[in-house]
């Protein structure tokens, strides 16, 4: 049995489950879990296995982190209940990719979905440039860098001008939290993955958020990716990076609370 993640949960509604990038941990969507709990949602953010206190996983794939997901979801459902009903699943970045990976494979378990700052696929495993992704993201690791350094450089790369200072701080500070072995796993991971072709399946009400200045994943990109999507709604924040949630929550949650409104009329008050 798959063990069940680390996650917090705040508030009474329907269930949003919230799961971070590569370089996050449950803190990465504090924000959003005090203002959806606000606006009437239970708001679940996970640790990633590995991450915080959710046990690590082995081998180290989307589709042991999808089935991790997965987990928590049915584990939230309760154990009086017939089935599990759906949740909304929002995903940034490597997130992102989990939850794309979740709806391939259990689309009946998501109701809404948002995917921020992410991309469909990372290319070829073996290609130069997630060679030298790799190499850029564990080189400093190698040279005997710890989390919390390799966070102080790269969290200001990440984001854009737009962005608040106290974010950064809590996107350094969860950076630094992440085990340094899980990340060199995580990264490892991402470049091998690849949901091109799971695009045109996805059946939900789904929205996609970038940011102007995430060269991660660019707008552009995102934006390719919403037209494989049937009726999938595109929005990219100006000023922002790819730490958007954090650069600027008060932005993004209201632009991902405006999308959930409007699709409210299909969410029944099933799961709380």
């Amino acid at each position: 049995m798959t063990a069940l993640p680390h996650f917090m949960m705040l508030g009474d509604g329907p269930t949003v489950v919230m799961l971070h990038g590569v370089g996050g941990g449950h803190l990465a969507f504090a924000p959003q879990v005090e203002s959806f709990a606000a606006a009437g949602y239970r708001a679940v953010s996970w640790d990633m296995p590995g991450y915080g206190s959710s046990a690590p996983i082995e081998p180290y794939t989307f589709k042991g982190l999808a089935e991790s997901a997965i987990a928590l979801i049915e584990a939230l459902a309760g154990p009086d209940r017939e089935g599990t009903p759906p949740v909304i699943l929002i995903g940034h970045s490597m997130g992102g990719m989990v939850a794309q990976e979740v709806v391939a494979r259990r689309p009946g378990l998501v109701r809404r979905l948002v995917l921020c700052g992410t991309s469909p696929s990372f290319g070829k495993p073996d290609g130069d440039w997630q060679r030298e992704f790799v190499a850029s993201r564990t080189a400093p690791l190698d040279a005997g860098q710890s989390m919390a350094e390799l966070a102080a450089t790269l969290v200001p790369q990440m984001t854009g001008p737009g962005a608040l200072p106290e974010g950064l701080r809590l996107a350094e500070h969860c950076m630094g939290l992440v085990p340094a072995a899980t990340y060199r796993r995580a990264v490892q991971c991402l470049v091998g993955f690849d949901r091109r072709a799971s695009l045109a399946a996805i059946r939900v009400p789904t929205l996609l958020v970038a940011g102007e200045f995430d060269r991660n994943a660019p707008p552009e990109v995102m934006r390719k990716m919403a037209d494989k999507i049937t009726g999938a709604e595109f929005v990219s924040l100006a000023g922002l990076g790819h730490l958007m949630n954090l650069e600027a929550p008060e932005a993004f949650d209201a632009t991902v609370l405006d999308f959930l409104a409007r699709h409210h009329h299909h969410i029944r008050p099933l799961d709380h």
